[in-house]
């Protein structure tokens, strides 16, 4: 654009200088040559800050990094790269073997339990029996030590006969207190619950729950529709859920976003809703129209992050550039546009919009360079 202005401004002053046959001379030539800086100067300056351009621009498209839930040998592929996938597609197996026994061993430990909850009431029952046939027992006992008790001064018992009914009497009370205790446990372990289980069956159906987990994630699905792109998985190999190493990158079928990184220095003309044009290397010779959509509200450099380190304003390089999201107007559809593709941007403001003329020649003339390339010949 530079050269094309400078172009137009020297055959205007050629022109100015044949129509009014100023004299060629040092003077008028310096004359000349300033003026035009001067003006190419301001035309640049006012333009690049009321119309600002990057040539930092790409179409951004999220992934999803496929780590296994458990570790295994992996015993089958289905997925090819590239083919579109539903969510719920399988993308790969590892080997159920060793989840299918855990959970068969869990189910039998369940079971057991299960078992167990009705012997621990029947338990508690027989204790309860117990319980009341040694307090009965207790009872008869105390009548009898009472009725000694009175005897003993009058002469009608013996001393060894007294003592023998006082012996049972509290060999009857320690049998009884021992019973109580033993219904009480009995009565704590089968009401021993959580939201109306026995505890030990919750926790072992919690633990075949998870056992069951395992096992469904022994088979990894896509977490919606999709492709996998480069796909080196194979047969045999081993997929470990931690460390947390990706087997394979799912791209989600979603719409890229293209974004473009401005100057500061535009910061202030640069606003939603703006109108913007688009150019695209894989498109020469062609235009696309667009809005702004988002202007980032920060800048990657400032970011910070808690560490055991203070900040140290050296590692901060780079002043930073804005992001500045663009959504085109026109159809893409028709043409080849692979995501992470690059392009140049130009928003177009409603300060000085009479130099956004400048800004669309010079996007339409970089659009047009895009023809010419080369890969080394």
């Amino acid at each position: 654009m530079d050269l094309l202005l400078l172009l137009i401004y020297v055959a205007f002053a050629y022109g100015v200088f044949k129509l009014f046959k100023i004299p060629v001379n040092g003077y008028t030539l310096l004359t000349a040559a300033l003026g035009g800086i001067a003006l190419i100067g301001t035309l640049i300056l006012c333009m690049n800050y009321n119309h600002p351009f990057t040539s930092q621009a790409r179409f951004y498209f999220t992934t999803t990094p496929i780590v296994p839930g458990v570790s295994g040998v992996v015993i089958d592929v289905p997925v090819e790269p590239g083919v579109p996938l539903k969510a719920g597609d399988v993308l790969f197996r590892v080997d159920p073997e060793p989840f299918e026994n855990t959970v068969r061993a869990k189910e039998a430990a369940l079971a057991d339990a299960i078992q167990g909850t009705g012997q621990l009431e029947a338990t508690a029952k027989a204790a309860q029996k117990q319980f009341e046939s040694s307090t009965s027992t207790r009872e008869t006992a105390k009548d009898t030590f009472d009725r000694f008790n009175k005897l003993k001064d009058t002469g009608a018992i013996s001393k060894s006969e007294f003592e023998k009914a006082k012996n049972d009497y509290n060999a009857a009370i320690s049998s009884s207190d021992a019973a109580e205790a033993s219904a009480e446990r009995a009565l704590l372990n089968s009401q021993a619950n959580v939201g109306g289980v026995n505890t030990r069956v919750a926790s072992l159906q919690a633990e075949l729950d998870t056992a069951k987990f395992n096992l469904a994630e022994s088979i990894v699905r896509a977490p919606s529709d999709g492709v996998v792109s480069q796909m080196f998985l194979r047969p045999g190999m081993y997929a470990a859920a931690l460390p947390l190493r990706p087997v394979m990158i799912f791209i989600p079928k979603e719409k890229p976003m293209f974004v473009g990184a401005f100057l500061q220095n535009s910061a202030q003309r640069i606003e939603q809703g703006s109108d913007a044009e688009i150019i695209l290397p894989a498109v020469p010779g062609r235009f696309f129209k667009g809005k702004v959509s988002t202007v980032g509200a920060y800048i990657t450099q400032g970011q910070l992050q808690p560490s055991g380190n203070l900040i140290d304003p050296e590692q901060i390089k780079g002043e930073g550039r804005m992001l500045v999201v663009i959504d085109f107007t026109d159809d893409l559809s028709k043409y080849q546009i692979v995501p992470g593709s690059n392009g140049e941007v130009a928003i177009y403001t409603h300060h000085m919009h009479h130099l956004a003329i400048l800004r669309k020649v010079l996007l339409r003339m970089n659009s047009w360079l895009n023809y010419i390339f080369s890969d080394g010949h």
